[in-house]
């Protein structure tokens, strides 16, 4: 069942004016902008452009995250770049809908992803499309870098272990006969009375 035009228009006019003032997001400097513009990269690194190149939803910010942790949220002609270790990453968009892309980034090139915005039910809806490299460029182009969170170039592809994750561990609950033993231990050095220690032995035992 197709949606009314005149509900249509209701919703592309709500969008566009009624939300309130218009969307800001935080900025990089000027240079900084000018700097990501000659889509320069690393040879070990790859380089990742997110772009918003629409005034369409101009009041809404769109969240996005990389691999489950928040990046920041998108304007109107607005872009994010970031600097990736080679490896599959999971991008997503956060509108009325999720929209997810899943890239496997090389060292030394630059991938674009067009963060496309749709009008939904009752709010914005959005779409992730990687593109070629003219379209990429020339959308950037339109757009103005904004300032990402510290650490953002820390971020380590899908199944990637961190060194914590290698060394932290999980210590198993003791068992009953190991705090028996403990329990016992501590009343024979005192630290426990015997009171205290029968009370407790019994309680051990009604679970055991």
């Amino acid at each position: 069942m197709s949606v009314p035009r005149f509900f249509r228009m209701f919703w592309v006019m709500l969008l566009a004016g009624i939300l309130g003032a218009c969307a800001t997001v935080p900025m990089a400097p000027q240079e900084q902008d000018a700097r990501a513009k000659t889509f320069n990269v690393q040879p070990d690194r790859a380089a990742l452009y997110i772009f918003r190149n629409e005034n369409f939803g101009g009041a809404l910010l769109i969240a996005v995250s990389v691999n489950g942790t928040t990046i920041g949220q998108t304007g109107p002609m607005t872009y994010i770049r970031l600097s990736l270790k080679p490896g599959k990453y999971s991008i997503s968009s956060y509108g009325e809908n999720v929209s997810t892309l899943s890239l496997n980034v090389e060292g030394g090139r630059n991938y674009y992803v067009w963060q496309e915005i749709k009008m939904g039910m009752w709010s914005a809806r959005t779409m992730l499309q990687e593109v070629n490299e003219n379209n990429g460029r020339s959308g950037v182009g339109e757009c103005k870098l904004m300032a990402t969170s510290a650490g953002m170039e820390n971020l380590a592809p899908l199944g990637e272990q961190t060194e914590s994750s290698h060394t932290a561990t999980v210590q198993p609950e003791p068992t009953v006969p190991e705090k028996l033993r403990e329990l016992q231990k501590l009343r024979n050095d005192g630290v426990v009375s015997e009171e205290e220690y029968q009370r407790k032995k019994k309680q051990l035992l009604e679970n055991y």
